[in-house]
Formats: C-alpha cells, sequence, structure tokens
C-alpha cells in the first residue's frame, strides 16, 4: 500500500511500474540542484585559498614561501577544491533524485553515476563560464610567452634606440636605454686623456644629435645584419677620432669594442627571455596537465558520490 502512495505522489499519475519509471529516468531538478552547490562549494574554497596564498606570499625575498612551495601547494589546493565540490555536488545529485520503481539495480547504479557526471558537468561548465580569463590566462600564458617574450627581447635591450636613430634632432641628454648608453660610450675621453675635449664640449647641440644619430643607426643596421662592415667601422672610427682625439686606429678599437660588448649584452638579454618564455610555457603546460586531472578525479568522485546517495535515498 505505501509502495502504492509513493508511486503516485512521483508520477502524478497512475500506470504501470515500466511507464512511471520511463518518465522519471533523469531528474534534472536534483542534477541543477548538485551542480549549484558544486559551483558554490568551489566559490568558497576559491577565495579561501586565494586569502590563505596572498597571506603566505611576501615581496621580500626573504620572507614568505618560495615560488616552487606557492606552486604545489595551488595544485594541492585546486584538486583539493575540485574533489570537495564535486563530492557534495555528486552527493547532492543522487540524494535528492525521484526514487525509480521497477527498475533493475544495475540501471539504477548507472542512472545514479550518470546524475553524479550531469551535476558536475553542469558546475564545471557553470565555473568555467565565469573563470574564463583566468584559464585562458593559465593556458595561453605559455603559448604567448614563447611567441612574444623572446622576440621583443632585443627590443627590451636597446630600449630607445629606434627613436634616437630615426630623428637627428634628439638631444644627447635624452637618449635613453641600451643603445644610447653604449653609443655616448664611444665619444668618452679616456682617464689618461681627461683634458680633451669630448663631443659635446667643441660641437653644437645640432651637429652633436646629428652625429649621435647616425652612429646610432650605423649600430643599429649592424645589429640586423649581425656584424658592422668595414666602411662603415671605419666611418664611425673616424667620427670618433675627431670628437676624442683619438687616433684612428685607437677610435677602430673602441668602436670594434663597444659593438661587441653590446651584442654581448642584446645576446644576454635574448637568451633571460627565452630561459623565461621556457618557465612560462613548462609552467602553464604543468598547470594545464594538473588541472586536467583534478577536473578528471572530479567527474570520478562526483559519479560516485551519486551512487552513494542515490542507496541512501532508496532506503
Amino acid at each position: 500500500m505505501s509502495a502504492s502512495i509513493e508511486h503516485l505522489t512521483v508520477s502524478g499519475s497512475r500506470g504501470d511500474p515500466a511507464a512511471i519509471a520511463s518518465r522519471t529516468a533523469v531528474s534534472w531538478g536534483a542534477i541543477f540542484a548538485g551542480a549549484a552547490a558544486a559551483a558554490a562549494l568551489s566559490l568558497i574554497l576559491l577565495l579561501l585559498g586565494t586569502g590563505l596564498g596572498l597571506s603566505s606570499v611576501s615581496p621580500w625575498a626573504t620572507e614568505g614561501i618560495d615560488a616552487g612551495t606557492f606552486g604545489v601547494s595551488s595544485i594541492l589546493w585546486i584538486t583539493f577544491m575540485q574533489l570537495a565540490a564535486s563530492a557534495m555536488g555528486g552527493y547532492i545529485a543522487g540524494r535528492l533524485r525521484t526514487k525509480w520503481a521497477a527498475v533493475h539495480l544495475d540501471e539504477v547504479y548507472f542512472r545514479d553515476t550518470a546524475h553524479g557526471f550531469l551535476a558536475w558537468a553542469v558546475a564545471t561548465l557553470g565555473t568555467a563560464a565565469l573563470l574564463t580569463s583566468v584559464i585562458g590566462t593559465i593556458v595561453g600564458g605559455g603559448i604567448q610567452a614563447g611567441a612574444t617574450v623572446a622576440g621583443s627581447a632585443a627590443t627590451a635591450a636597446v630600449g630607445g634606440a629606434a627613436a634616437a636613430a630615426g630623428s637627428d634632432a634628439t638631444e644627447p641628454g635624452d637618449a635613453s636605454g641600451s643603445m644610447s648608453y653604449f653609443v655616448d660610450s664611444l665619444f668618452r675621453a679616456d682617464a689618461e686623456t681627461s683634458g680633451r675635449r669630448g663631443l659635446s664640449d667643441d660641437q653644437p647641440p645640432e651637429q652633436t644629435a646629428a652625429s649621435l644619430g647616425e652612429v646610432t643607426r650605423i649600430f643599429a643596421n649592424a645589429l640586423r645584419t649581425g656584424a658592422m662592415p668595414d666602411d662603415d667601422l671605419r666611418y664611425v672610427g673616424q667620427v670618433v677620432a675627431q670628437r676624442t682625439e683619438l687616433t684612428q686606429q685607437e677610435a677602430e678599437r673602441r668602436v670594434r669594442d663597444v659593438f661587441a660588448r653590446l651584442q654581448a649584452t642584446l645576446n644576454e638579454a635574448e637568451a633571460a627571455a627565452r630561459a623565461t618564455a621556457d618557465a612560462a610555457r613548462e609552467a602553464s603546460a604543468y598547470a594545464a596537465l594538473w588541472l586536467f586531472v583534478s577536473l578528471l578525479s572530479g567527474a570520478f568522485v562526483a559519479s560516485w558520490m551519486a551512487t552513494f546517495g542515490g542507496r541512501q535515498r532508496d532506503l
């Protein structure tokens, strides 16, 4: 008698058990309830993890945890967050679903598993929609780093070289960046000849700016080709010799030395940028793999907890 009353309450109509079971195969209300609970718990745990993470780091090098420990703890917390939220969502979806009458136990087990998986899927899609920018930053960080960081290394090292090279009216004091620093070093007087006049002592400002711009353009072209032609070397040596009272041989030697130091500086900057890009790419790949593992584990836990909740519902 009680079973008949429960059938009428669940299905809302009279009929054979097979028809009633077919009408209640999927309990979408229970699925969305479990998904909402999982998403809410994920948000709460995410805020808690963010607060704990920010409290454990410090801008001072001797305080707080290091980057490696912070990365491992973040991965562990994300995994725990996914497992806890998925377990709750799956359990609620299994516990709140309607009771299936005249259904084989294997079919009940499959339906409970499906309810847990669907609750996890809905919660994951909703969370991903809200956190699209965060996920895109994690996954796309390595790709963007590999494409842009290494390519911009030379530009960052050169600094204001392009502006200085493209304008003949650039003042000596306005030049910035590594290129301008090395170009300016060409016209320095030696320590033993500190009494001699330098570039800015015996030239008008317009001619000084023109000389700096011309030499900068020659250096920029040599950096693009990888070597300074002999005629450019002799010409820059003549300019340096005229401005610093060095001999032609000494001036050319200085030009070669300065250009070699500039190339070494750019190579070091490019190597550091490539290392940073590789580290960012590896970190992004590592984070993406762990996100995959945590999500897959969450799907399994949600499905399993739904069967547990369903069994308790049917007791």
